[in-house]
C-alpha cells in the first residue's frame, strides 16, 4: 500500500487532479488516497467545483507519492515560500513525485527538478521553461519519466501518465487492466505528443 498526497490549491485543474486519481483509485489495496491543501476543508478549482482537503501542508504530512497538479492557481502557489519548501522536503522523502500540466513549473519553482528531465502542457511551455533553467525542458513529450520523476503535459495527459508509473510499480498488464476497468484508451507511448506539434514546439 502506498499513500498518495494529491496537493490542492484555489483555481487548481480539476482533471489535473481527478484524472490520475480515478486511475489509482480502482486499485484500492495498492493506493490509499488523500488531498492536501494549505487548510483542511473546500478548496474551490478553475471550474469552480470544490474539493475537501483532508489534510494540510502545515502539519507536515509524508507520503509515499507526492502528487502536484496545474491550474491558474500555480501561480499564486509559485509565490508561497512556504509551501514550496513543503514541496521540497515532501518530495525529498518521497518514493515518487508526479506532476500534471503546470504543477512541473511548481515542482521547478521548488528546486525538486533541478538536472532532471521533465514536461509540461505545451500551451503554457514558454512560461513553465522560464521558471528554472536547471531543468532539462522536453518540449515534446507526452510524459517524462527520470529517477523517482514523473512529468506530463497537460491535462488529460495525467491520466496516461498514472497508467504509466502503475505500469512500473506493478507492470503493463495491470496498467491495462486499469485502463480497461475505466474504459480509457490509454496513449501508452510517452513520446506521443501531437500537441507539440499544434503549438509550434517541433
Amino acid at each position: 500500500m502506498r499513500t498518495i498526497g494529491a496537493l490542492i490549491f484555489p483555481d487548481f485543474e480539476l482533471l489535473d487532479v481527478f484524472g490520475p486519481m480515478e486511475m489509482f483509485g480502482l486499485l484500492p489495496d495498492l493506493y490509499d488516497l488523500h488531498l492536501v491543501g494549505l487548510t483542511v476543508g473546500a478548496i474551490p478549482s478553475k471550474q469552480k467545483i470544490a474539493a475537501h482537503a483532508t489534510l494540510n501542508t502545515q502539519d507536515d504530512p509524508e507520503f509515499d507519492i507526492l502528487f502536484v497538479p496545474g491550474g491558474m492557481g500555480a501561480r499564486s502557489v509559485m509565490a508561497d515560500p512556504a509551501l514550496l519548501n513543503w514541496i521540497n522536503r515532501a518530495a525529498a522523502k518521497a518514493e515518487y513525485v508526479m506532476s500534471v500540466c503546470t504543477g512541473s513549473a511548481i515542482l521547478a519553482k521548488a528546486d525538486v527538478l533541478d538536472g532532471l528531465r521533465a514536461t509540461t502542457n505545451k500551451m503554457a511551455y514558454d512560461w513553465v521553461v522560464s521558471q528554472n533553467d536547471k531543468v532539462h525542458w522536453q518540449p515534446k513529450a507526452r510524459w517524462v519519466e527520470d529517477g523517482k520523476v514523473f512529468t506530463s503535459s497537460g491535462v488529460s495527459a495525467g491520466m496516461d501518465m498514472a497508467l504509466g508509473a502503475i505500469a512500473r510499480m506493478h507492470g503493463t498488464e495491470q496498467a491495462n487492466e486499469v485502463a480497461k476497468w475505466a474504459e480509457y484508451t490509454w496513449h501508452s507511448d510517452p513520446d506521443h505528443d501531437p500537441f507539440a506539434v499544434v503549438h509550434g514546439l517541433v
